[in-house]
C-alpha cells in the first residue's frame, strides 16, 4: 500500500486566501456556501443531453452558467465545458483572495486540477458527430480540445500563469491530489502562490457508466440514510487560492484556512469496492502529517457518494480511527450530486467556509442516519447547524482505490 504524506512541520505555512465555486448550487463562494448551510437541492431533471431513454434522469448541472459572464481572455467556442468551468472557478478564485493578476504572473503561479473524465461533453459531441457523419466527419477543432491536460491549461491561459500547470486524472480523489500537490509546492518554496482544484461536466457517458453499475439513485441522492440507493452525477469547477502565510500577511489577504497536510494511498485491492482498513490507514497519516490527534478533528466532509457499499464503508474507516466517539461526519454530494474530479475540490471550499463561518455544513434529503452504520454518527441531517471548528478533515475516494485525505485548521 503505497502512501504519501505531507505536513506543514517540514516546510512553510500554507493557507487559503481564495474560493471559486461553480456548482449546481450557486455561482460564486458566498452563494455556494449559503445554499449548502441552507441544505439546499441542486439536482434536476438533465439538460445537457437527451436523457430520456434512462429510467434515471437526473443531475447536478450548473444551469445558470454563461463562460462570458466570467471569462476574459479565453474564447469559449474553442475550450471544452470542463476547461470552461475551471477557468472561472479559478478567476472567482482569485477575484475572493483580492490578488492581483500581475503579482500572480510575477510570483509565478500556477493552476494544478484534478478531473474524472477530462473534456467528456466534449468526447460526447464527437461520438454523436462519428455516429452521424462517419469518422471522416468528425470537426478537428472539437477534436484539439478533448486533451485533459487542456483543463489545467485553460486556467493558466485565463490568468496568465507561467508556474506549474499540471492536470491530475486520479477521478473522484482527484482535486485533493491536487491540492495536496499545490500544498506541497508551496510548502516547499517551489512557489508563494498555487491555485488548486477540479472540474467536471455533466455527460451521457459517466451517466449511462454509473447507471450500468447499478450505483445511479434512484431519485434524490441520500448519503448515510437506511434509504441510500446511489449517486446522481454533477458537475461543475471549485478552485481555492494557496499561498504562504508569510505571503498572505504581507498582502494583507483574509485567511481562511491553514493547510495543515494531506495524506494519500491506495487500496491497490479492489477497482471499485473501497477498503476499509485502507482508508483508516489514510486518515492516519493525514493526522500524521498535520500533527494532529484524532480526538482535534471537529468535523469531517465526507466522500459520501450515498452507494451502501461506499457510505458503510466510510463510516467503518471513520470508526477505527475514532471509536464510536466520532465528529460530525456529513456529505455535500447529498445537494450537488456527485462532481466527480471537482468532488473534493467543493469539499474544501465547503470545510473553509465552515470555519470561517462557524457552522457544520449538512447532509439533504436526510433525516436520520442509517441505524445500520451504529452508534455514534452524526451526518448533519437535513440543514446546518451552527457549531465552532479548530480542525476539519477532507475525504476524496476514488475507483482503483485511490484516498485522499486533506487537513485545515482554523486561521490564525
Amino acid at each position: 500500500m503505497a502512501e504519501a504524506a505531507g505536513g506543514a512541520p517540514r516546510g512553510r505555512r500554507v493557507v487559503i486566501t481564495g474560493l471559486g465555486a461553480v456548482s449546481p448550487v450557486g455561482i460564486g463562494a458566498d452563494a455556494f456556501a449559503s445554499a449548502v448551510r441552507e441544505g439546499a437541492d441542486g439536482t434536476a431533471p438533465i439538460r445537457s443531453f437527451d436523457a430520456s431513454r434512462f429510467p434515471r434522469r437526473l443531475a447536478g448541472e450548473v444551469l445558470d452558467f454563461d463562460p462570458a459572464d466570467h471569462l476574459k481572455r479565453l474564447e469559449p467556442g474553442r475550450w471544452g465545458r470542463s476547461g470552461l468551468l475551471a477557468a472561472a472557478a479559478a478567476r472567482l478564485a482569485v477575484a475572493d483572495a483580492g490578488i492581483d493578476e500581475g503579482l500572480l504572473e510575477r510570483t509565478g503561479a500556477g493552476a494544478i486540477l484534478g478531473t474524472t473524465s477530462g473534456e467528456s461533453a466534449v468526447v460526447q459531441a464527437l461520438a454523436e458527430q462519428w455516429l452521424a457523419v462517419g469518422l471522416p466527419g468528425l470537426d478537428g477543432e472539437l477534436a484539439g480540445q478533448v486533451p485533459a491536460s487542456r483543463i489545467a491549461n485553460a486556467v493558466s491561459t485565463e490568468l496568465g500563469l507561467t508556474g506549474d500547470t499540471q492536470t491530475i486524472p486520479t477521478a473522484c480523489s482527484a482535486s485533493n491530489y491536487a491540492l495536496g500537490y499545490a500544498y506541497d509546492l508551496v510548502r516547499s518554496g517551489e512557489a508563494d502562490v498555487m491555485l488548486a482544484g477540479g472540474a467536471d461536466a455533466v455527460n451521457r457517458l459517466t451517466h449511462a457508466g454509473f447507471y450500468a453499475l447499478g450505483a445511479m439513485a434512484e431519485d434524490v441522492p441520500r448519503p448515510f440514510a437506511a434509504e441510500r440507493s446511489g449517486i446522481v452525477t454533477g458537475e461543475g469547477g471549485a478552485v481555492l487560492v494557496l499561498e504562504t502565510y508569510g505571503h498572505a500577511v504581507a498582502r494583507g489577504a483574509r485567511v481562511y484556512a491553514e493547510v495543515l497536510g494531506y495524506a494519500a494511498n491506495c487500496d491497490a485491492t479492489h477497482m471499485v469496492h473501497p477498503d476499509a482498513a485502507s482508508i483508516a490507514e489514510c486518515i492516519r497519516a493525514a493526522h500524521r502529517a498535520a500533527g494532529v490527534r484524532a480526538e482535534q478533528i471537529d468535523y469531517i466532509c465526507a466522500h459520501g457518494t450515498g452507494t451502501p457499499t461506499n457510505d458503510s464503508t466510510e463510516v467503518a474507516a471513520v470508526r477505527e480511527v475514532f471509536g464510536d466517539d466520532m465528529p460530525p461526519i456529513s456529505s455535500i454530494k447529498s445537494m450537488l450530486g456527485h462532481t466527480m474530479g471537482a468532488a473534493s475540490g467543493f469539499g474544501a471550499i465547503a470545510c473553509c467556509k465552515a470555519l470561517e463561518q462557524d457552522f457544520l455544513p449538512p447532509t439533504a434529503n436526510v433525516s436520520a442516519p442509517d441505524p445500520q452504520l451504529g452508534p455514534g454518527v452524526d451526518c448533519v441531517p437535513g440543514t446546518g447547524r451552527p457549531a465552532r471548528l479548530d480542525i476539519v478533515q477532507n475525504h476524496g475516494f476514488a475507483f482503483g482505490g485511490n484516498n485522499v485525505i486533506t487537513v485545515f485548521g482554523r486561521a490564525s
